[in-house]
């Protein structure tokens, strides 16, 4: 099985990539991690700080290629970031879909004003952020974003308005039905 899971910036994407390769032993690929690679190797002209379109748009047919490569060798694989496309069903036939399961973090403003504290010290609990300067506006912003389009692909999205935790549980318990 390939779970792609993406989201807004502090959504806990790689906390949840984390939790899930500690209940199933799935490996998990960091797309910032790729990103990150592919740059510092100078195999790209793009930087950290090109547009998460632009940024996408380089990562995600080697990020497919990976996917299909993982289903065709009947392997499991977390895939993890902000640079999986909402129209990311387009890529794969039917055979292909039958094995992956797409999940798209959103906060609501409401969990964002109630627990940004939480959010900012909750960011390198698993990669440490070289800078992170992210506001509860700006947060809140990119939460409504993600959400719009969610809503507009008609993708599978779970909405964070309670306890992280319990969510994270909820999908971790889930994963498989």
């Amino acid at each position: 099985m390939i779970i792609l899971i993406t989201g807004a910036s502090h959504t806990g994407k790689t906390a949840l990539a984390q939790k899930l390769l500690e209940k199933y032993h799935y490996p998990y690929l960091s797309l910032d991690h790729l990103k990150m690679g592919l740059i510092r190797s100078g195999n790209t002209e793009l930087t950290p700080m090109s547009g998460d379109g632009e940024l996408t748009d380089y990562l995600w047919p080697i990020t497919r290629e990976m996917i299909k490569t993982a289903v065709e060798n009947n392997q499991n694989l977390i895939v993890e970031g902000c640079y999986i496309p909402f129209d990311w069903a387009k890529s794969f036939d039917k055979e292909y879909l039958d094995n992956i399961r797409y999940l798209c973090l959103v906060m609501s403003e409401n969990y964002i004003r109630k627990h940004f504290l939480d959010i900012k010290d909750y960011a390198n609990v698993v990669e440490k952020r070289m800078e992170d300067n992210c506001t509860v506006e700006s947060v809140i912003e990119d939460n409504v974003c993600m959400l719009k389009y969610a809503q507009e692909y008609g993708v599978e999205y779970v909405l964070i308005d309670e306890e992280y935790d319990i969510i994270s549980q909820k999908i971790i318990d889930n994963i498989h039905k």
